[in-house]
C-alpha cells in the first residue's frame, strides 16, 4: 500500500528509526500553534505516526477541539538532517492500541514508560512527508553510534 511515508527514500525511513526527540505541533482553539517535545514512532506500512501522552494534556485538548480534522505536524532534526510528517490526528483510548503504541515507543527509545492509567495515544494519519535526510551524519552523532 502506497502512502506519503512509504514513498520516501530509505535514508528518510531509517531516520525515523533513530533515537531523536521530536516536536508535535497542534493548533489551539484560537489558532495559535502549540509546540511540545515528544517521542514519535512511525509505522511505514500503514502511514501512521504515534505519540503517547496523558489524556489531560494540552495537545490532546487541542486535537479534540479540532473535531475530527485536527491538523498536526511532527518534526525531528539532527544537524542538517530533518524530517516532518503532516497529517490529521485523533486521540485513541483503546487499551490494546495504547499498549501497542507503548511497545513501539520502547523499541525506538530503548525504555518502556511506567504504566499510567491516564495514557492515550495520538494517531496521526500522515498525508505529507517532508525533509532532507541524505548526507553524512554529524561527527558527534557518528562517534556516539
Amino acid at each position: 500500500m502506497s502512502n506519503a511515508i512509504s514513498t520516501q527514500p530509505d535514508s528518510y525511513l531509517e531516520f525515523w528509526d533513530e533515537y531523536h526527540l521530536c516536536t508535535l505541533t497542534t493548533l489551539r482553539p484560537n489558532g495559535r500553534p502549540h509546540v511540545v517535545p515528544v517521542g514519535v514512532t512511525v509505522d511505514v506500512a500503514t502511514g501512521v505516526a504515534r505519540v503517547i501522552t496523558r489524556k489531560s494534556s494540552r495537545k490532546v485538548a487541542n486535537i479534540l477541539a479540532g473535531g475530527g480534522e485536527a491538523r498536526v505536524a511532527v518534526c525531528q532534526v539532527d544537524g542538517g538532517r530533518w524530517a516532518t510528517l503532516e497529517g490529521v490526528a485523533e486521540v485513541c483510548t483503546d487499551e490494546a492500541v495504547v499498549e501497542d503504541a507503548v511497545a513501539r515507543y520502547g523499541k525506538r527509545y530503548g525504555r518502556t514508560p511506567a504504566p499510567d492509567p491516564e495514557r492515550v495515544v495520538i494517531l496521526i494519519s500522515v498525508e505529507r512527508a517532508l525533509g532532507q535526510t541524505l548526507g553524512a551524519r554529524p561527527q558527534a552523532a557518528q562517534a556516539a553510534a
